[in-house]
C-alpha cells in the first residue's frame, strides 16, 4: 500500500470544517482591513529564497526542498510566502497603484525539517503584507489585525509578543550585543548553533535543541537602537496602547531570517504547549531592495494554518466537522428510485445541501445512513404517499415527522 509522504498528511472531510472555518474568517477579517488576496507559485527560482532568507539559515541549508528542472534551472518548493510576494510587488509593478499594496494569502509552504504537532513538512500559511509605508500605524494595523483575526476564531489565551530590532546599523548592534552574550556559553551550544555564533547568532534563539533553547533563555538581551528607531517603536507601542491591545516586551524576540529589521513581533497560544508560537511577523524594509525593487518599506505576518486548527480543536474538544448536510433523501421502494432522484435535482437547484443512497438498499439502511451523517431532515418517498403527491418529512432534531405535498418541501426545510 503506498501511503502519503513522511511529513505530508492528508486533511479529511471530519476535519476540513475547521479549515473552512479558518479560511472564510480570514477572507472576511483581512478583507475588512482592505487587504487583497494574492497566490504565487508553488515553486520559485531558489535564489529567491537564499538571497532573502539567508544562507546561513536553517531554512536554506537543511530545510528546501531543492531540485533542477528540465531546463537546468535550480527550483525550490517555496518555504515561506514573503519572498514570493514581494517577487511579484516587483515583477507585476504592483507599487503602480500608488499608495500600500496590502496583501495575504493563503496556501501551502515545503521545509524538510522534522515532523511534529502543528507543522509538517508541507504546512499552510495566512499570512498579510503591507509594502509601502514605514508607518508606526501599520505596524500596529498589522498587529491588530492578528489579533482581530484570533478574536473572531474564538481561540483564547494568546500573547503578543513585541521587539525593536531597529535600522540594519541597530540590528548589527543587536546581533554583536547577543554574540557578547553568547560567547561565555559557545562550548555548550550544539555543532550547528556554533557555526550560527560565527554566521548568525540570532538563529541560536530558534535552535530546537533543549540545551540551546535553555542557554538562549538565560543570555542576557537589550534593544540597541538610534533615536530615530527608538521614536518608531514607541509610536507602534502608544498605538497598540491606544486600541488597547496587551502586549510584552521580549527583546528575545529577533526573528531570525535575515531581511528582519525594525519591528518584530510574536504571538504565542497557551494550548499549543513548547512549540507555541502561532503567528510571527515584523519589518523587512530592505528586502524590496535587495530583490531589485526600489527602496520600499514593507511588514508582513503569518499564521501557521495547522497550528490555528490545532488551538481550536482544544478549544471546542473536537477535531469539527464537515458541512452539515440539511435532506437526506430515502427511498420506500426501488420503483421510486427516479422521481426521487429528480426531489434531490429539486433540492439542490433550491440551494439545499442534500443526497441520497443510490444502491437501492432497504428503507432501514437508507435511515441509518442518514442519522450517521446528522443531516436535519430526512425525506421518506413511500408509494402511498407520492400517489398523493407528497412526502414524508421527518425532522432528525425533534424526532417528529409530517406529511407535506412535494411542492412545500423547500418552505419545510429553509
Amino acid at each position: 500500500m503506498i501511503k502519503a509522504l513522511r511529513g505530508t498528511k492528508d486533511i479529511l472531510p471530519d476535519a476540513i470544517g475547521l479549515w473552512q472555518r479558518i479560511e472564510a474568517t480570514c477572507r472576511n477579517i483581512f478583507n475588512i482591513y482592505a487587504y487583497n488576496e494574492i497566490k504565487t507559485p508553488i515553486i520559485e527560482e531558489a535564489s529567491l529564497f537564499t538571497r532573502s532568507i539567508g544562507d546561513a539559515t536553517d531554512i536554506v541549508q537543511k530545510e528546501m526542498y531543492i531540485f533542477c528542472d528540465r531546463g537546468g534551472r535550480n527550483i525550490a518548493l517555496r518555504p515561506e510566502a514573503t519572498a514570493s510576494i514581494v517577487r511579484s510587488y516587483i515583477e507585476n509593478s504592483l507599487f503602480q497603484s500608488g499608495g500600500i499594496s496590502k496583501l495575504f494569502y493563503i496556501g501551502p509552504m515545503f521545509r524538510a525539517e522534522r515532523p511534529q504537532q502543528g507543522r509538517q513538512r508541507q504546512f499552510h500559511q495566512i499570512g498579510a503584507e503591507a509594502i509601502g509605508s514605514d508607518s508606526p500605524l501599520i505596524d500596529v494595523e498589522m498587529i491588530a489585525l492578528s489579533v482581530k483575526f484570533l478574536e473572531k476564531l474564538a481561540i483564547k489565551n494568546f500573547h503578543v509578543k513585541l521587539n525593536s530590532l531597529g535600522c540594519q546599523k541597530d540590528k548589527e548592534s543587536v546581533i554583536e550585543k547577543h554574540k557578547e552574550s553568547f560567547r561565555p556559553h559557545v562550548g555548550k551550544l550544539c555543532i550547528d548553533c556554533k557555526g550560527r555564533f560565527e554566521k548568525n547568532v540570532l538563529r541560536i534563539f530558534d535552535c530546537k535543541e533543549e540545551s540551546c533553547r535553555e542557554i538562549a533563555e538565560s543570555v542576557k538581551s537589550e534593544n540597541a537602537l538610534c533615536s530615530n528607531c527608538a521614536k518608531h517603536f514607541k509610536q507602534v507601542k502608544e498605538g497598540l496602547d491606544l486600541l488597547g491591545i496587551q502586549y510584552a516586551i521580549d527583546h528575545k524576540i529577533v526573528r531570525g531570517l535575515d531581511y528582519y529589521t525594525g519591528t518584530v513581533f510574536e504571538i504565542t497560544q497557551e494550548s499549543l504547549g513548547a512549540k507555541d508560537a502561532i503567528c510571527a511577523g515584523g519589518r523587512y524594509n530592505n528586502l524590496v531592495r535587495e530583490l531589485g525593487g526600489k527602496d520600499t518599506p514593507a511588514i508582513g505576518f503569518a499564521f501557521g494554518v495547522e497550528r490555528l486548527a490545532l488551538a481550536l480543536g482544544k478549544a471546542e474538544g473536537a477535531k469539527g466537522e464537515g458541512r452539515r448536510m440539511d435532506v437526506f433523501v430515502t427511498v420506500a421502494g426501488e420503483l421510486l428510485y427516479n422521481e426521487a432522484f429528480k426531489l434531490l435535482d429539486f433540492l439542490r437547484s433550491a440551494g439545499i445541501t442534500s443526497d441520497m443512497d443510490y444502491e437501492a438498499r432497504s428503507l432501514k439502511t437508507q435511515l441509518r445512513r442518514a442519522e450517521k451523517l446528522g443531516v436535519r431532515f430526512v425525506v421518506i418517498v413511500g408509494e402511498e404517499e407520492f400517489k398523493r403527491g407528497n412526502i414524508i418529512l421527518r425532522d432528525m432534531e425533534n424526532h417528529s415527522q409530517k406529511e407535506i405535498a412535494v411542492e412545500d418541501i423547500v418552505k419545510n426545510i429553509i
